[in-house]
């Protein structure tokens, strides 16, 4: 492949910065930024290449390549084909090593999400020693240098997470590959935008529904109310739009003698209950007004229960004109002749994966054209905003692991927690009549206009995003602030299929803490219906579309989201009087596992049965300061469990609060050497003048269970002058200028 000389510049400040980098003591770290689309892997593979073969020394080498999803696969799919020749390297899987090392000039390739699992069978310690940490023990006892490279490191990767692999891996070299870094190491190599795009790798710009403007003027030829059922949609505009956009950039191609087929991806929203499912919709525009099918050849669909017309669609002369997708193929998935990108989404605003963008940003034939239409990215889209962020499914689909110790030994402590009632997650016909309530106290019909016509929707116009690697949070109208992005909005009059789905939205959006399920949002429909009816007997049919127009319209929609938010809490009420239930545990025990989101950031600690540590976000400041202070006192503690607040998962005493039974959930669950185990809660402040009916509950509870033979011991923590005092007094007092009553932990 002949390398382009931002590439060959890129590859030789690579060699250059990890030899240097050979010469010092300790793990160093080089950051590897290079923009989506300027080909990363071939730089990297280049780069392995030639530090390999290119030595003056007799080092040898060993490579770990680790990447997110399943990313590390196709990673190896495309260095296998670059090193099909001269088998410079050789590429394997876990299963493929030998001898339970990593070879000279071998790159092992792994997903790290996987391995930063503690139950992964590549971490688990087993009876023939084939796990991770063996495998590189011995390779470094054969002498040879490990070099990580952490792929898409920008990727639901944390610093922790980078971090972690260092830790775990201990390579002399680490190298962050990243279209957008979030930390600075020790050396940092970048690939500059404008030089990628001079030479032709990627499109120039990408522009946000250009001429929009101008065509949804045109179409105002005379003023209307609501637009019918019949009429167009924002949906139908979007579609016919890209449609034809596709066919002129395609005779475009054609009068250079150009045999590129210009591709449009459509992003479909993933399905959300108690609203229709835009799919269906779709594929019904596409068949019926642009003939474009599965059955034709000219529809490909890409998602996890549907794959159709897939074989040859990356191809630049395939006769695939349209792919609709979810999330599935918004890492990895390379298709150079995709030009324009179809995004639909529930009203207001997206947050624009940084990742789907750059499935429009390389350009096929790897050169622009002098038709700069053809050097440009498209968007069309049905919203009035957009911001562009890392992408965030990793948020919700990286999923970090912890296992409890072997150490353990079972405690069994009597626990507690809430029982749930139905009625308390979903909404029954009670809601109807305090939502009635609701409107007469709040006085909803004095407060809202009836007279309203019509419902518009703002869209996006002629926006441009010169750097779409660059994070923002909304398009703005002032280029002078914002040079790189810029964009305006046009109103555009709804259908009434239109004001239906935006009502649905918004009956589902308001449900919250409810579950968003079919019969609660139809039961804060009827609410609203029977209300209109009540109020204005001669003007609302009952669900017809002028009552909808009437909730969504700006000036009526916080009226309404207020009584509905009222409603809730007369339910709530209403449901709950005399139902709260606690339910006894008596022989709760640590969890055997827990998985925690992204919400959560690695901690190297040593004394927490579950391995390895995941720590909240947010954790306060006296919860960070009162685990230091345990882990300096290995001397006295086997271990601590720090706890959570969820259900009989995790550990709580009954206190009485307001003449109510409630679950406490205390902090720290701790097994000292001595047998006994203690329960703190850390508080400071406010919180612990607080704290009287959930302290004496706890002394309460120890004192109970002591007394059938328990070990136990504990209160309310609290932090003064760098020592650590504890209140176990069967009633609860706090003054900060007056500790007296309290111990020294």
């Amino acid at each position: 492949m002949q390398l382009r000389e931002y590439q060959q510049e890129a590859i030789d400040k690579l060699k250059f910065t990890a030899n240097g980098l050979l010469e010092l003591q300790g793990n160093k770290t080089i950051v590897f930024e290079a923009p989506t689309g300027s080909g990363k892997t071939v730089m990297m593979a280049e780069f392995l290449k030639e530090f390999v073969e290119d030595r003056e020394d007799d080092r040898t080498f060993s490579f770990v390549w680790t990447a997110p999803r399943k990313l590390h696969t196709q990673s190896k799919e495309k260095l296998e084909q670059y090193y099909f020749d001269t088998k410079a390297l050789r590429c394997s899987n876990f299963e493929d090593l030998s001898d339970k090392e990593i070879g000279e000039n071998e790159i092992l390739f792994l997903n790290w999400e996987s391995i930063n699992k503690a139950d992964n069978i590549y971490i688990r310690e087993n009876e023939s020693d084939f796990n991770l940490s063996h495998i590189i023990s011995n390779t470094v006892d054969r002498g040879r240098i490990i070099i990580l490279i952490i792929d898409e490191s920008h990727f639901g990767a944390s610093t922790e997470t980078s971090l972690g692999l260092i830790q775990m891996l201990q390579p002399k070299i680490a190298i962050d590959v990243s279209a957008t870094p979030e930390i600075q190491r020790d050396e940092h190599v970048k690939v500059y935008r404008e030089k990628v795009i001079a030479e032709g790798m990627i499109k120039k710009q990408i522009a946000l529904n250009p001429g929009f403007k101008n065509i949804i003027q045109q179409q105002r030829s005379g003023e209307f109310e609501i637009a019918s059922s019949a009429a167009e949609t924002t949906n139908d505009l979007v579609i016919k739009i890209a449609v034809q956009k596709r066919q002129e950039l395609q005779a475009a191609l054609k009068a250079i003698r150009s045999n590129v087929n210009p591709l449009v991806l459509i992003q479909l929203p993933d399905r959300r209950q108690g609203v229709e499912d835009i799919q269906d919709e779709v594929v019904q525009i596409l068949k019926d007004k642009h003939s474009v099918t599965t059955a034709n050849g000219k529809l490909a669909v890409y998602l996890s229960e549907d794959k159709s017309n897939l074989e040859n669609i990356t191809k630049n002369e395939s006769e695939v004109e349209v792919m609709i997708f979810k999330q599935a193929i918004a890492l990895g998935w390379d298709c150079p002749r995709a030009s324009i990108l179809v995004l639909f989404r529930d009203w207001k605003s997206i947050t624009f994966s940084i990742q789907t963008v750059g499935r429009i940003l390389r350009m096929p034939e790897l050169r622009h054209y002098d038709n700069d239409e053809l050097n440009t990215g498209i968007v069309y889209t049905n919203l009035s905003d957009i911001s562009i962020q890392e992408d965030i499914a990793g948020s919700y689909l990286t999923i970090n692991f912890s296992k409890r110790k072997p150490i353990y030994n079972n405690i069994s402590l009597r626990s507690v927690h809430s029982k749930r009632f139905r009625e308390e997650t979903r909404l029954s016909p009670q809601f109807i009549i305090d939502f009635l309530a609701a409107a007469k106290e709040l006085n909803l019909a004095q407060r809202i206009n009836t007279n309203v016509e019509e419902i518009r929707a703002a869209l996006i116009t002629d926006g441009i995003i010169i750097n779409p690697d660059k994070q923002f949070e909304h398009l703005s109208g002032n280029k002078d602030l914002f040079e790189e992005h810029s964009g305006e909005t046009v109103q555009v009059t709804q259908t009434e299929k239109e004001v239906q789905i935006r009502f649905d939205l918004f009956i589902r959006d308001s449900l919250t803490p409810f579950a968003p399920e079919k019969r609660s949002i139809g039961r804060v429909k009827d609410s609203i219906y029977r209300f209109l009816q009540h109020e204005f007997p001669t003007m609302f049919e009952y669900g017809g579309v002028n009552g909808q127009m009437v909730v969504l319209s700006p000036k009526n929609q916080q009226a309404f989201i207020d009584v509905i938010n009222r409603a809730k809490e007369i339910y709530l009420e209403n449901v709950s009087r005399g139902k709260k239930e606690v339910v006894t545990d008596e022989g709760w025990e640590v969890p055997n596992s827990i998985n925690f989101n992204n919400n959560y950031t690695l901690r190297n600690v040593k004394l927490s049965i579950l391995e390895p540590f995941f720590e909240a976000n947010g954790t306060s400041g006296p919860e960070k300061d009162f685990l230091a202070y345990l882990e300096s006192r290995s001397d006295e503690i086997e271990w601590w469990f720090k706890n959570g607040q969820r259900d009989g998962t995790y550990f709580a005493v009954p206190y009485t609060e307001n003449n109510l039974e409630q679950p406490f959930y205390v902090d720290w669950i701790i097994k000292f050497k001595n047998g006994r185990i203690g329960l703190f809660d850390t508080k400071e402040g406010i919180t612990a003048k607080d704290a009287k009916e959930k302290a004496e509950g706890l002394a309460k509870y120890i004192k109970e269970e002591n007394a059938k033979g328990k070990n136990l011991f504990g209160g309310i923590v609290i932090r003064k002058d760098n020592s650590w005092k504890v209140n176990e007094q069967s009633v609860y007092y706090y003054n900060e200028h007056d500790l007296s009553n309290w111990k020294f932990l």
